[in-house]
């Protein structure tokens, strides 16, 4: 990763970029299966979690400026530690951007390549992605800061132009299956705010480290707005979605909108512009991977790592035999791996080191 300084907006825009590719594929869905009728109530209940989760994050980081949370875990357990952690991480982005690969490639191939097998197409992102990270880190930033708002405005089209085709009356009853499964079970529904995980990474890579609190709030704000604008649509339209093993329902959504006879099928335009959503996340989560072995491992070259970095995703995207494994591990893993992980895991270690450096400064 070139070490270029990471202005504010292309931050936001950097965390917003993963909620929004989970959200193309089924996140709406996994989230209205958890909580029904209540899911926009819950959303905006795990919202107010996650503001205070950053929030705690900033604190925690004041204490070790020009920092991220690699070096964090070196002064709490050492070195070994620091390296257990940085393969974890990088486990957990390749993995997860791996099957999301194959997950949206089965999409595509559904879609418009019925006759093609999925490697192609899988091939054709992979590709994309040692190109790209053969660029400079703020080349790929600068892409995502310009397809990031596009895709927004998308979201924000699709639901003004399918408000002729909501039923409102489907947010009742409000606490959907009752208070235990919104507001107690329904904090697992936090994993949807994945994106948090790159600010343990931020720090040290922001020209300006003074607004990491204010990139921390308004990328879960943002991304708050998203999710519930993505899963009215959803809601709203598709009540059988809570119960169908629907193929990326946003793009079915999509189908609905008509302008006259000359603006029909205007599906295919979102289609494209999630493509580049989606190319432009690969190229990110890989750029964070190889950043963070280069960390653990003090490499100084990156560029022949590139490759065998790519060709892990590949063979990954290729392990499930079908779509159905593929989103089992999306919808039934995925969200216990970013609570496990990112939401306590992490946390811990930042609580854990900020009590370790007070206790160190409290010793005579």
């Amino acid at each position: 990763m070139n070490h270029s300084k990471i202005g504010t907006i292309e931050s936001i825009m950097l965390i917003l970029c993963i909620v929004i590719i989970h959200t193309v594929l089924s996140l709406p869905k996994v989230l209205l299966s958890n909580t029904n009728s209540a899911t926009l109530l819950n959303i905006a209940y795990v919202t107010i979690i996650a503001l205070l989760l950053v929030y705690c994050i900033y604190r925690l980081f004041k204490n070790f400026p020009g920092m991220d949370l690699l070096d964090v875990s070196e002064t709490l357990g050492g070195k070994f530690f620091k390296k257990l952690l940085g393969i974890l991480f990088i486990v957990y982005f390749i993995v997860s951007s791996s099957i999301f690969l194959r997950n949206f490639c089965e999409c595509l191939k559904v879609v418009y390549y019925p006759a093609t097998d999925i490697m192609f197409v899988i091939l054709f992102f992979i590709i994309t992605i040692c190109a790209t990270n053969h660029l400079e880190f703020n080349a790929t930033l600068k892409a995502n800061l310009l397809i990031m708002p596009v895709v927004l405005a998308s979201i924000i089209f699709l639901f003004c132009a399918n408000l002729r085709n909501f039923s409102p009356q489907r947010v009742f009853p409000i606490l959907g299956n009752g208070f235990v499964p919104t507001f107690v079970t329904g904090i697992g529904n936090l994993f949807s705010f994945s994106g948090i995980v790159f600010l343990y990474f931020l720090p040290p890579l922001l020209k300006d480290p003074s607004k990491f609190k204010k990139i921390s709030i308004l990328s879960v704000v943002l991304s708050s707005i998203y999710l519930i604008l993505a899963v009215s649509i959803i809601l709203f339209m598709f009540n059988f979605f809570m119960t169908t093993d629907e193929i990326i329902p946003l793009y079915s959504a999509a189908t609905y909108i008509e302008f006259g006879t000359f603006f029909q099928r205007l599906e295919s335009i979102f289609l494209l512009i999630w493509m580049i959503a989606f190319a432009c996340y690969l190229s990110i989560v890989s750029k964070f991977s190889i950043h963070i072995f280069k960390k653990i491992s003090n490499i100084k070259n990156i560029k022949p790592i590139i490759y065998p970095f790519c060709l892990t995703m590949f063979a990954i995207a290729l392990v499930p035999k079908n779509y159905a494994i593929s989103k089992f591990y999306e919808t039934n893993i995925f969200p216990y791996f970013v609570l496990c992980l990112v939401f306590i895991g992490s946390f811990l270690i930042l609580l854990f080191a900020n009590w370790k450096k007070r206790r160190k400064v409290g010793e005579p």
